[in-house]
């Protein structure tokens, strides 16, 4: 029978297998490159243009997703028993007390952020606060900090650099083809053909290798937020009311939209291939996996 730490250990080991896979079409797409054209110079500027411009935004996360959020900081006074929540589920998990941020929007939804532990915050919507019972909101902010503690917004920002490496050369590569600037034979035949095709669709499949990783980092934090509180029951239930809230939230932007505990833009659960493209897991499977009743893989 499955348990939560089956399911934490399930979605660790397939994170790691799809960052292995995103790697491989890194270096894949960038060897196919510097072999057309005889020019490793091409990889190495892509590599820190991207890296520089991702680092730079990572620094600076917390107050760039909170603008974009338009989200506003509180403090104690203006929730007290938010900040209690906050600070014992942080004590009981050994990390320091988040900053804490309300979004007003009736729309129930949370995302954590920051660069690490010693600079994370977490944003609420007024929504969110009023919808939930105390068990529920202790398993909401549980998810929150299972994201920081498992270092997600450090995977996300790794991902968001591969994803930006690729677009990036896979541009510069359709570009030069476009204005003609293959002069060799290396162009020719059929395992360059298939070469050109790949490096095309790479974008393609990066992206759908990063939201395929956003799931599972979703699946990791619901676990691990639910042994964090012992009580499973109270974040299945949590996610029970934000999936049936059907309206998108009011101020919602793609940048950040899989930051959130559930798709900002109200979306229900998607079926066959369609979930590919999902920066979310269905609320369904989070519930049964939570309630350690069989889903479908």
């Amino acid at each position: 029978m499955a348990t939560l730490y089956t399911e934490q250990s399930k979605n660790i080991w397939k994170t790691w297998f799809l960052m292995a896979g995103f790697l491989t079409i890194v270096v894949a797409v960038g060897w196919f490159i510097s072999y057309y054209y005889e020019s490793p110079g091409i990889l190495y500027v892509a590599v820190i243009f991207s890296v520089v411009m991702n680092v730079v935004s990572y620094w600076n996360s917390d107050k760039i997703v909170m603008t974009l959020a338009g989200a506003r900081q509180i403090s104690h006074d203006d929730d007290e028993e938010l900040f209690h929540i906050v600070e014992n589920l942080s004590i009981t998990a050994g990390l320091p007390m988040p900053k804490l941020y309300v979004i007003d929007d009736p729309a129930p939804n949370a995302f954590a952020t920051g660069r690490d532990k010693n600079h994370a915050a977490i944003a609420v919507t007024s929504g969110l606060r009023q919808m939930m019972e105390k068990s529920e909101l202790e398993g909401v902010i549980a998810h929150e900090l299972a994201h920081v503690g498992n270092r997600d917004t450090l995977l996300s920002t790794v991902v968001v650099v591969l994803v930006g490496l690729i677009s990036i050369l896979a541009d510069m590569f359709t570009r030069s083809m476009f204005f003609g600037h293959n002069r060799d034979n290396r162009g020719n035949g059929p395992w360059a053909i298939i070469g050109v095709i790949f490096v095309i669709l790479s974008p393609i499949v990066a992206t759908l290798i990063q939201l395929a990783v956003s799931r599972k980092r979703e699946f990791l934090a619901d676990a691990s937020g639910a042994l964090l509180t012992r009580y499973p029951e109270g974040l299945a239930s949590a996610l029970k009311k934000i999936a049936s809230y059907s309206f998108p939230m009011r101020k919602t932007n793609n940048a950040i939209a899989h930051l959130y505990i559930s798709n900002p833009f109200g979306s229900k659960a998607f079926r066959g291939i369609s979930k590919l493209f999902m920066t979310h897991p269905p609320a369904e499977e989070r519930i049964k996996a939570l309630l350690g009743i069989p889903r479908e893989s």
